[in-house]
């Protein structure tokens, strides 16, 4: 009986809270209603120019080779270029990210699109490792515009249509960072490594200098907060918020297993008896972008709430892709089935993430992505240093395990924390 009355408790308290976000939202929604809706085009532009962004992180990575003989750096050490600049993404989505719901979005996007171009072009003229090491802190600081306007898209966007878009925008993201080995390999070898960031600076130009004539004159209400108090209200909001919670560690895993499979699937791969070429292991990436385009459905999904069963399905999806996968060895066409599902899999349930989180604190959309996208790197870290020593000692198999254990993992802890319910599902 006791058990019966707490469970009744919590489910009014749930439907009160509800009812009160639905109030809060509403003059925040009435700011947005008020601003010009963001079209398709717009959520395109938005996606290509996430996806240009966040690719700065990661055209390093078969590139060190080169790197290292232009720099005379040891092979031991180079993997510090890298570490360079996920450390400084990191600090950027806790440092610039939240200012979002500060400063005038029209200024702050193109504003640190244009410093990132200048410091890719010190990246791509760099005279020495100290020069090449400080244009890539910078990269890595700015990359983070992509969160920036991923929450600028939702705040642009009418509610009802609120996933699709940050489907679309999010889309551009995972393309970004499955295409930018593909994109460094072809341009390197055309015309050497520097091409690969001066052509970078390029497009990041072209691109800031549209989104300057594009985006809103009017921004919606900021927050009176003073920057750092904007900081701690991170936290503060991670407390507050239980579906932030939840959701944010879903991202922690599923990305956990992401970099498990893209951080060693080069190592099969180049490895007798396959020994591809990189840029054969780069056109892998064509594969994963495919899967996070079909996946790019599960925005509208969430519009019809069914978040949670997208959710589900998603999760089972990811854990059996490790099926096909564990046979790359033996054939690559299984390997080319088993990244569609897991790149499907992990992007249908980031985007529907981010819809139901962006959709509690309507005024905090940057500091809600900011403190979501937190998790997201501490599961793209720790996936990526767990699968290396995996491979190490276990091989290709033992990466398998590893991958499908933190999947199965990701979908018990959803039906664990189902059945307490969430807002949207």
């Amino acid at each position: 009986m006791n058990n019966l009355q707490e469970t009744e408790s919590m489910v009014t308290g749930e439907r009160v809270g509800e009812e009160k976000e639905k109030r809060a939202a509403v003059p925040t929604a009435a700011t947005a209603t008020s601003m010009q809706p963001i079209t398709r085009w717009t959520a395109l532009l938005f996606a290509a120019a996430c996806g240009l962004a966040v690719a700065n992180v990661y055209y390093a990575q078969p590139l060190l080779d080169s790197l290292a003989a232009q720099f005379g750096i040891s092979h031991s050490s180079v993997g510090m270029v890298i570490t360079v600049t996920q450390i400084c993404y990191a600090l950027g989505l806790i440092l610039l990210v939240p200012l979002g719901d500060l400063l005038n979005r029209r200024r702050l996007i193109p504003g640190m699109m244009l410093i990132s171009v200048a410091a890719l072009v010190v990246v791509g003229t760099a005279a020495n490792r100290g020069i090449l090491l400080g244009g890539m802190a910078v990269v890595g600081l700015l990359a983070v515009v992509t969160q920036v306007l991923v929450a600028y898209a939702a705040t642009l966007a009418a509610p009802e249509s609120r996933g699709r878009v940050v489907g679309v925008v999010t889309s551009g993201v995972v393309i970004g960072i499955l295409l930018a080995r593909t994109f460094a390999g072809l341009l390197t070898d055309a015309a050497g490594w520097r091409s690969v960031y001066l052509a970078s600076a390029g497009l990041m130009l072209i691109v800031a200098c549209i989104l300057l004539k594009v985006l809103p004159e009017k921004d919606p209400e900021k927050t009176s907060l003073k920057y750092p108090q904007l900081l701690r209200s991170v936290l503060g909001l991670f407390v507050q918020e239980r579906i932030l919670r939840v959701r944010a560690m879903l991202a922690l895993l599923i990305f956990m297993a992401f970099s498990i499979l893209w951080t060693s699937l080069v190592l099969p791969l180049s490895s007798p008896p396959l020994s591809l070429s990189h840029s054969a292991i780069g056109a892998f990436g064509l594969a994963g972008a495919a899967g996070a385009v079909a996946a790019a459905r599960a925005g509208r999904l969430a519009d019809r709430g069914m978040g949670q069963r997208t959710t589900g399905v998603a999760l089972a999806l990811l854990l059996v892709s490790w099926l096909p996968i564990r046979y790359t060895e033996h054939s690559l066409l299984s390997l080319i089935l088993g990244i569609l599902l897991l790149d499907m899999a992990v992007q249908a349930v980031h985007v529907t993430n981010q819809s139901m989180i962006l959709s509690v604190r309507p005024e905090a959309r940057s500091r809600l992505t900011a403190a979501y996208m937190t998790f997201y790197s501490i599961g793209s870290a720790t996936g990526s240093i767990a699968s290396t020593s995996i491979y190490a000692r276990f091989g290709w198999d033992g990466v398998c395990m590893l991958g499908a254990g933190v999947s199965a993992f990701a979908l018990l802890f959803w039906a664990w924390t189902r059945r307490s319910g969430e807002k949207k599902g």
